[in-house]
């Protein structure tokens, strides 16, 4: 039976995955996402007390 010959699928697993982990990682992450999210500051606003007279 010749597919549990490991000889030929052996080989194209090793060269999948070294396209897999040495030429695709470098191609996808050089891409520029042109809205990288910017860090935004939290800032709490200044509430005034109310002058109203209670009567």
């Amino acid at each position: 039976m010749p597919q549990l010959n490991p000889h030929p699928w052996f080989l194209i697993l090793i060269f999948s995955w070294f396209i897999m982990l040495a030429i695709i990682p470098p191609k996808i992450l050089s891409h520029k996402f042109p809205n990288n999210p910017d860090s935004q500051v939290v800032k709490t606003p200044k509430t005034l007390p109310w002058n109203w007279k209670w009567h």
